[in-house]
């Protein structure tokens, strides 16, 4: 029988999170600022940031067992097959020590084929821990990267305290679905959390779901945060969205930039390109769903535009990759401190016929891993854009 101390869940307990948003529950963790959300009216933007991929609770205790309430919103795609529930990831001093979900929730249901969604109301549940030592340790609680979580109740069956600071270095990343963690397995082994654990600095993922775009307060967003280390993976989603022609793409690159740069002058800053996706590697967008594989149940994206559509400037991934290049090899004359990555380097063709994408445009739970693997391997290590140790964020 535990004898529970309830702590409230405040901004010293979360890391991960630019805002934390009182509702009628508990509290919300949003990843961009409230002047940014209202910046954009694209309902896919509002729900990825308010999905806490890379969010985490972190305290100090004795406790051997640990609950979190939360309300959770479950998404259900008309005719596709379930999703997976969301997990929540318990590390202790580093080491994943328990996995959970949360049953009940709010339910998110999208009709892909007419654009539609409603929402259906569910009860609080709860994650439930036990068994962990009962020595001083340090407990992390990843929150599903997939899911809005809704934060209600800590319950521990000793007190808990703040961890001091560990004087690790802040990364600050911004990209695509794939960053904000596609079909990882669980929020800890996203390729971001993968990498940031290897290189054993502080993770603020700002990877959207469909919302890698250049945007203008997404750059301002990036200036403003405390970071000692950022980067940005920019392509796929500016390829599936059709959003703009290479006309526009090059000045809104430097544009994104030189935002950055005005905070931010001399951290290291790391352009990552796109992944190899065979779909968008020559064939411009829009991308759209496979209504025939929805049919018959399977999620699956494909291109529809056209080649030669390039001629014309329409963006491919091919396109972007070379054109990022470019540009970065332009800016380091004067920023020493700018780097690039191919994006293939991190997951390419050959990968691609190991593992290939399920759904044709997000990597699976091995290629995250993979992913993360390479990624603190190039950036990381001795000789890497983002070497060294101690923390300079301010």
């Amino acid at each position: 029988m535990h004898t529970w101390i309830t702590t409230p869940i405040t901004a010293d307990f979360l890391r991960g999170a630019l805002e934390l948003e009182t509702t009628a529950h508990g509290v919300l963790p949003h990843r961009l600022p409230a002047w940014a959300r209202a910046q954009s009216a694209d309902p896919q933007l509002a729900m990825a940031e308010a999905q806490p991929s890379g969010v985490r609770l972190v305290f100090r205790t004795r406790a051997t067992a640990v609950e979190l309430d939360a309300l959770p919103t479950k998404r259900v795609y008309v005719g596709a097959p379930p999703r997976p529930e969301g997990v929540y990831d318990l590390l202790v001093d580093g080491r994943l020590a328990g996995r959970s979900g949360v049953p009940g929730g709010n339910t998110l249901t999208i009709d892909l084929t007419t654009g539609t969604a409603g929402n259906q109301p569910g009860p609080v549940g709860t994650a439930a821990f036990t068994g962990l030592p009962g020595r001083l340790k340090d407990v992390e609680i990843w929150l599903p990267h997939n899911e809005i979580t809704e934060l209600v109740a800590l319950r521990t069956d000793a007190p808990v305290e703040p961890v001091p600071d560990r004087g690790r270095r802040v990364w600050l990343h911004h990209g695509s679905s794939i960053s904000h963690g596609s079909d990882a397995a669980s929020p800890s082994t996203t390729w971001p959390a993968l990498a940031a654990g290897l290189g054993g600095v502080e993770l603020v993922n700002l990877g959207f779901g469909g919302n890698a775009l250049l945007d203008p307060f997404t750059a301002r967003v990036l200036r403003d945060t405390p970071a000692d280390l950022i980067s940005v993976k920019i392509g796929i989603n500016l390829v599936n969205a059709d959003l703009m022609r290479l006309r526009a793409f090059t000045p809104a690159v430097h544009g994104f930039l030189d935002t950055i740069r005005e905070g931010r002058p001399s951290t290291p800053l790391l352009v990552v390109s796109p992944i190899h996706c065979p779909i968008h590697e020559d064939t411009p967008g829009p991308g759209a769903f496979d209504l025939d594989a929805l049919s018959a149940g399977v999620l699956r994206f494909r291109a529809t535009g056209d080649p030669a559509e390039r001629a014309a400037g329409k963006l491919t991934l091919g396109v972007i990759r070379d054109e990022l290049a470019r540009i970065v090899e332009q800016r380091r004359a004067a920023d020493p401190n700018l780097h690039h990555l191919d994006g293939r380097e991190l997951y390419g063709a050959a990968d691609f016929a190991e593992l290939p994408l399920p759904d044709r445009l997000h990597p699976d739970a091995a290629s995250h891993r993979r992913m993360g693997e390479r990624f603190a391997e190039f950036a990381f290590t001795t000789g890497g854009p983002f070497a060294g140790r101690g923390s300079a964020a301010s």
